[in-house]
């Protein structure tokens, strides 16, 4: 771990083509690479918060998303690495500074790096360091 603050992104491919088995596909195959990076504090799927009724608490979780914990100096790697898996399907991230958050739909791996500069941005506002 660093003592550098981290950067929390959510994402999922926002695909209207895909269907929900195609996006947890791609979900989960991108879980295993990210949880291989050494640019990732930390990454998992995301926990739905308003399961439906009868199921296990811990257990629901939102089809294709994941969420990713990533420090400020590894911000443009963790995103690029994305991107190269991605293509230019189209892609939601919120990006999470303490709590602000602001939303990215992306469409090209170039828009998708516009979250190292909203993710900096966000960080500058709280006072933290974007020095990396």
């Amino acid at each position: 771990m660093t003592d550098q603050p981290t950067i929390q992104f959510t994402f999922a491919v926002n695909d209207p083509e895909l269907d929900d088995d195609e996006r947890q596909e791609i979900a989960q195959k991108l879980l295993r690479q990210l949880r291989q990076l050494d640019e990732v504090e930390k990454v998992d799927r995301v926990e739905d918060l308003n399961p439906e009724a009868g199921a296990k608490p811990g257990f629901a979780t939102l089809v294709g998303f994941l969420t990713a914990e990533v420090s400020v100096k590894n911000i443009k790697d963790f995103l690029s690495f994305l991107g190269d898996r991605i293509g230019d399907k189209p892609i939601v991230v919120n990006v999470k500074v303490g709590d602000k958050e602001v939303k990215i739909e992306a469409k090209s791996r170039q828009e998708l790096l516009e979250g190292e500069r909203v993710a900096k941005d966000l960080l500058a506002a709280m006072g933290g360091e974007t020095n990396a």
